[in-house]
């Protein structure tokens, strides 16, 4: 695991202190790995939403027929297929 470090002022190196006891944090450290994740898990989220209000306003839908869920399932085969080979 690679190291950074981060300057921050009195204030904000106390309440991280202070997150840490409180919130049961085994170090400083721990504390701002798990801030990380849900701010990366919040973006995942909106693009996720992005994406699902770009098909919302795709226009109208179509049922799927057999042929197509056929395609879906071989381009799913070829890149797990591409996975297992790197």
């Amino acid at each position: 695991m690679d190291t950074m470090n981060v300057a921050l002022p009195q204030a904000m190196k106390q309440f991280v202190k202070d997150q840490v006891q409180k919130g049961g944090y085994a170090s400083a450290s721990e504390y701002v790995r798990d801030l990380i994740r849900g701010d990366q898990k919040e973006k995942a989220l909106s693009v996720l939403e992005t994406e699902i209000l770009k098909g919302l306003e795709s226009g109208d839908s179509s049922p799927m027929s057999p042929e197509d869920w056929e395609q879906i399932r071989a381009e799913i085969r070829g890149r797990h297929g591409k996975r297992k080979q790197a």
